[in-house]
């Protein structure tokens, strides 16, 4: 029965047993040199008490002077040996009991899993994914093994299962109940847990995160139903956010040739149009653009009417014919699209970035604080000289790709203030970071948790979840109930967040509107907007796509 017993109750009972034995062997040893030594003979209930008094250091009572010298060191030893339990007890014995105590109240095995998602072990990737539960209200239970971290998680409200698999098979009973699983441990981790949740009988989708795609077809072969790297899908986001060869700036746009292109402009503080209302800089009727919505602090807002304000700092995304476009530049300030791109930071997000933009044709200039393969300058990215010599003036994108959040702040600033004009995409670690990384004047941040939240969300939520990148496109619809009327006088188009850019009209494109044209029932038009803003276009007005469709 002892040999089951955790350790520190062991030793909790260990001590209880020797400290009566340390106190009566004190106890009598100087009722003896009481008696012997210094002619005063001492009772063994009185010789008791002062082995105690000396032990628990609480002082003495009419026995406080030794004559005898072998009697004082006796004393001095037995008063130090006292301060050395205090010491001694708390930390080595009662401590560890305690917190195993604590323990206790963290569940060891799987509750009723009915309708719940299994997490194996958290981190980074699950923060947003977590959150966005927590707010659907859909139930999930974490298996954790780091008890500092399993504590942390109930403290903040997770159901949470402290164990390891392989110590106690039976932590598993009820895996076959969850709706899901989701293994997010290291990739050998995930492989082994993923055997064992087959093994117990769990037939529902499996979900593995994997840190190298090598791993990903034997996890395929071991019973995952997926398997997915967050953090080379965080590679593209930030390339594709760098890059227009990888990401194009309106998903259709080609189909109107050379008649319209889209731009981004960042709105300087100092600009006639930051701070005022759409409906006051009326671009569409004095510039001919339209601007389908504006970018701040990694938020895409549609201009959905007049009253939109072009914020200080925002990037501005419009619509319309080139030489038009020009015009809307000089007012505010243009995003360069030509020079290389330059990334900071070459380790696994960094180097799939660049391996990205260098397969869609882009140069790339990358910056490390370490020489190796691939590294074109070597340097921190504080350092001014550094950023010159990778020529981060005359780059279209920096993508910051650095190994801490704390580092990035201060880059994100450093290239900032060094390079006020470059388009700057930051990778974050921490979600919760990313606000700062904005704040210091980030054009885009994400992280890997946005990544695999979204990823995630779509199977276990059946929804995008969080989103990493708003794409605008351009539909080809029918003029629906809008026949007979001005493209650009409707408030119910604006109000939608979608744009009216051109009129297809027999052979012709036209781009430009004046105040007496309106649409035919044979016309067809070319909207811009997000998907959303484009779905609410067509339910609204009845439009529907004509022959060629979307």
């Amino acid at each position: 029965m002892f040999s089951h017993l955790k350790r520190s109750t062991k030793r909790l009972l260990l001590l209880l047993a020797l400290l009566p034995s340390a106190v009566v062997l004190m106890g009598s040893v100087y009722m003896l040199g009481m008696a012997t030594l210094e002619g005063q003979p001492r009772t063994l209930l009185e010789s008791l008490q002062w082995a105690a008094e000396t032990l628990t250091t609480t002082g003495y009572g009419h026995d406080s002077h030794w004559r005898h010298p072998l009697m004082a060191l006796y004393v001095i030893l037995g008063q130090f040996l006292g301060q050395f339990l205090v010491f001694l007890i708390f930390p080595i014995f009662v401590l560890p009991y305690v917190e195993e105590r604590f323990e206790v109240r963290l569940q060891r095995a799987l509750p009723e899993m009915s309708g719940k998602v299994l997490f194996y072990r958290h981190g980074l990737a699950l923060e947003s994914l977590l959150d966005e539960f927590r707010r659907k209200g859909s139930p999930c239970v974490i298996l954790e093994e780091d008890i500092a971290t399993a504590r942390n998680l109930r403290d903040r409200g997770h159901d949470v299962v402290l164990g390891r698999v392989d110590d106690d098979p039976r932590l598993l009973a009820r895996v076959q109940q969850a709706r899901a699983v989701v293994a997010n441990a290291s990739d050998h981790a995930n492989a082994a847990f993923a055997m064992a949740v087959r093994e117990a009988g769990f037939t529902g989708p499996l979900f593995a995160l994997a840190a190298e795609p090598l791993y990903r077809a034997p996890m395929l072969q071991i019973g995952a139903t997926e398997v997915f790297t967050p953090s080379h899908a965080l590679g593209a986001a930030l390339a594709s956010r760098a890059s227009q060869s990888i990401s194009p700036p309106a998903e259709g746009l080609h189909l109107l040739g050379n008649s319209l292109a889209m731009a981004e402009f960042r709105v300087a503080a100092e600009s006639q149009l930051a701070g005022r209302r759409l409906g006051e800089l009326q671009l569409r009727d004095r510039h001919g653009v339209s601007v389908i919505g504006q970018w701040r602090g990694g938020e895409f807002s549609v201009a959905d009417g007049p009253n939109m304000q072009v914020e200080p700092g925002a990037i501005l995304v419009v619509v319309g014919a080139q030489a038009r476009l020009e015009a809307v530049e000089r007012m505010a300030m243009l995003i360069r699209r030509s020079g290389p791109i330059v990334v900071a930071g070459f380790g696994a997000v960094g180097q799939k970035v660049v391996e990205l933009l260098r397969d869609a044709g882009e140069t790339c200039v990358v910056i490390d604080v370490a020489a190796g393969p691939g590294v074109d300058v070597v340097g921190n990215v504080l350092d001014s000289a550094v950023l010159e010599r990778a020529g981060t003036r005359q780059a279209s994108a920096l993508v910051l790709a650095l190994s801490s959040d704390a580092e990035s702040v201060f880059a994100t600033a450093a290239v900032r203030e060094y390079a006020p004009g470059v388009p700057l995409i930051v990778r974050a670690l921490h979600t919760h970071n990313i606000s700062r990384i904005y704040r210091t004047g980030a054009d885009f941040a994400i992280s890997v948790g946005q990544v695999a939240g979204q990823i995630l969300a779509h199977h276990l939520l059946a929804e995008q979840g969080t989103a990493v990148e708003t794409t605008i496109r351009v539909g080809r619809l029918g003029p629906g109930s809008l026949v007979g009327q001005h493209p650009w006088r409707n408030g119910a188009v604006e109000r939608s967040g979608a744009k009216l850019v051109a009129v297809e009209r027999g052979s012709e494109v036209i781009v430009d509107f004046d105040a007496g044209f309106t649409l035919r029932a044979d016309d067809v038009v070319f909207v811009c907007g997000t998907a959303a803003s484009l779905a609410q276009y067509q339910r609204e007005f009845d439009a529907t796509p004509p022959v060629g469709g979307l």
